[in-house]
């Protein structure tokens, strides 16, 4: 396993690649993959005039659901490493039509605070499995919070539970370049927090408490349309760079391995249903760095929810 200072521009170098499928797709990301963070948007329950930090914003669809929530007397502040995302979604979501949004280009892991802290509330979807060091990035995130601020988010639990990734992966990979090095054990990647006790750990060192961690099964509706799901599906994977790099055929082939893996759901004339079996988290900031954890929490999934 790479050292952290090696994970860490690992993970920059990715997202520098990945950053223009994930442009491209932000539209149908937004609406396809909102199921993958609605429990925790939920559960975070923004109200008016809240000040909200939204950890991982990528082109930046859940900082304004977050903005609509906080209306013009809050703040969304949006967060991530990828260049190419925050000036999309700069570009998206303007503050001339969404007041009191904003978007910063930052490493979580490496800030003090973000700016506009302190938050009284924190939302990450997706994002703190990809940390190359969760207990900086959490602690960063803790911090930027008010004392008894509180976090939602969500991560992926395992592959089993997530077929199509692995699906995605394995009908694109013959037919394209070199991939980046995929992630091995607890390094960042989807399936880092698969073991809950881990999360709760990470949480715990970074000084939150009344940590909860239960499962949460959603399932992504895509159109029926099997290219438009297969190049969506790539483009946001770890596949996406040798996708858009690779010659027309190799990007046809590509798609049609996805497609070929992926038909087990579809549904003809309806669409794809792809079951997401998530973590959802929620935590608050304790009042100091050292105060001790209380109310920590996991809940395994049971057998039937593997299903």
């Amino acid at each position: 396993m790479a050292d952290t200072a090696g994970l860490r521009a690992r993970n920059a170098a990715f997202w520098a690649a990945a950053a223009a499928g994930w442009v491209r797709q932000a539209d149908r990301q937004d609406q396809v993959g909102r199921p993958l963070g609605a429990a925790a948007m939920a559960r975070l329950a923004a109200r008016p005039a809240e000040r909200v930090l939204d950890v991982g914003c990528g082109c930046g669809g859940t900082t304004a659901e977050l903005a609509a929530a906080v209306g013009e007397a809050g703040t969304a502040v949006g967060v991530d490493i990828a260049e190419a995302m925050v000036t999309a979604a700069r570009r998206r979501f303007p503050t001339d039509r969404y007041p009191g949004i904003q978007f910063h280009l930052a490493d979580i892991e490496t800030l003090d605070v973000v700016p506009g802290a302190p938050f009284d509330a924190a939302f990450s979807r997706m994002t703190l499995m990809l940390l190359a060091d969760p207990v900086a990035g959490c602690t960063t995130i803790r911090r930027s919070l008010r004392p008894g601020g509180r976090l939602a988010a969500t991560v992926f639990r395992d592959g089993g539970v997530n077929p199509w990734l692995s699906a995605t992966l394995l009908g694109a990979a013959p037919h394209l370049g070199p991939l980046p090095p995929l992630p091995v054990g607890e390094e960042p990647g989807p399936f880092s927090f698969a073991d809950p006790t881990r999360l709760a750990q990470v949480l715990d060192s970074a000084g939150f408490t009344a940590i909860t961690i239960t499962p949460c099964d959603v399932v992504l509706d895509a159109p029926d349309d099997a290219e438009l799901v297969a190049e969506w599906l790539v483009e946001i994977g770890p596949a996406g760079a040798a996708y858009r790099s690779a010659p027309l055929d190799g990007q046809a082939s590509a798609r049609a391995g996805v497609i070929r893996l992926l038909d087990r759901f579809r549904e003809p004339g309806v669409g794809y249903r792809l079951p997401a079996g998530l973590w959802l988290v929620t935590a608050i900031a304790a009042d100091a760095y050292d105060t001790p954890t209380a109310g920590l929490t996991h809940q395994r999934p049971r057998q039937d929810e593997h299903r």
